[in-house]
């Protein structure tokens, strides 16, 4: 059973899934896990600092979110199209709805622009396509991108300026530093800079890592048997700094606190044994699901997840299923606010 996808399945009503971030960054609840007494104490996330105890080390991923998603016309209709990874200059891998009804040399055009950009093949369920400018496109997306919101948030195509304006300035970290993800890491949005320089104050030390959440985030499981689930790999990289920070702390015996589940998965894929004088920087797939032995994160802070979702079984994983099930229906049961723009939990 612990390796059958229902088994991670819940009833969520669809009131409690966020269509909008708090009316200010940092006015979210916190729900505190404590997984060797089995308690759940309810608090917000002003109070973060108050159950921080003995100075862990803060991680966090300062990915940036790209506005990646666009509009054009093709033919007569309109269609969304979010880019994924950029292949060359012009040419982009990309998710376009009725992908299967494309013929090679469609073209498309975006909107209020004379950008357009050309179909060229389908690679499994992707789409490969040739923008007319790299360099139009790359200011296309910075005035009219729209932030890729996982689908859970809806966002029609005649959606109101100011709501988009919203979504870019709050589905992104204060401290957003490099551009590439096409999914926030949401644990961080909760993080204002007064909450920061609090940390700080209090001698809590940060460090930081980049990973660029890609599509694999809300890619549902379609296996019942969970271990035949494949993770799309992401691109990470941490400074030598930043390393040779966590490497200390390990060996100094200090908690690593692992802000979100993206942090997480970099954190339990790198050894962090010996100091280094290069950055270190590559791929990960790293899939966590029950029974998963955790050798580097001893905290966690994240939101709310999907059911039977990659991130929920982390979250599973880290805890137990038992106290997972037991803080998600009580989070349930006291209308915590789920998913990207939800509520946090931290599980010590």
């Amino acid at each position: 059973m612990r390796h059958k996808l229902s088994h991670y399945d819940f009833d969520l009503p669809e009131n409690l899934i966020a269509q909008k971030p708090t009316q200010r960054r940092g006015q979210s609840r916190l729900l505190v896990v404590d997984r060797a007494r089995q308690t759940l104490t309810h608090d917000t996330f002003s109070n973060l600092k108050n159950h921080l105890k003995n100075h862990p080390l803060m991680v966090f991923n300062d990915t940036r979110v790209v506005p990646a998603k666009l509009q054009a016309r093709l033919e007569t209709r309109q269609v969304e199209i979010l880019l994924i990874r950029q292949l060359e200059p012009e040419i982009w891998e990309a998710m376009i709805k009725g992908l299967g009804r494309l013929k090679p040399g469609a073209e498309f055009k975006c909107e209020n622009s004379d950008l357009s950009a050309q179909f060229l093949r389908r690679q499994d369920n992707r789409a490969h396509i040739r923008f007319s400018s790299a360099k139009k496109l790359s200011a296309y997306l910075n005035q009219n991108g729209r932030m890729p919101l996982p689908p859970y948030i809806h966002r029609p195509l005649d959606t109101d300026r100011q709501t988009l304006e919203l979504d870019r300035k709050r589905y992104q970290t204060v401290f957003a530093s490099h551009s590439g993800a096409i999914a926030a890491p949401t644990a961080g949005l909760h993080f204002t800079q007064s909450q920061l320089k609090i940390l700080r104050e209090k001698f809590i030390d940060t460090a930081r890592l980049t990973l660029h959440v890609g599509p694999g985030t809300f890619i549902p499981i379609r296996e019942e048997n969970i271990i035949l689930h494949k993770m799309e790999a992401e691109r990470f990289q941490i400074s030598p700094a930043n390393w040779n920070k966590i490497t200390q702390a390990k060996k100094k015996g200090q908690a690593v606190l692992a802000v979100g589940t993206t942090s997480t998965r970099v954190l339990e894929t790198q050894a962090f044994e010996k100091t280094i004088q290069r950055a270190v920087s590559g791929w990960t797939n790293c899939f966590i699901y029950p029974g998963w032995e955790f050798r580097r994160v001893d905290h966690l802070l994240t939101n709310f997840h999907l059911p039977k979702s990659t991130l929920f079984l982390l979250v599973c994983a880290f805890m137990g299923e038992n106290l997972a099930k037991k803080a998600y229906f009580e989070a349930i049961k006291k209308k915590y606010r789920f998913f990207s723009y939800g509520d946090a939990m931290l599980i010590l």
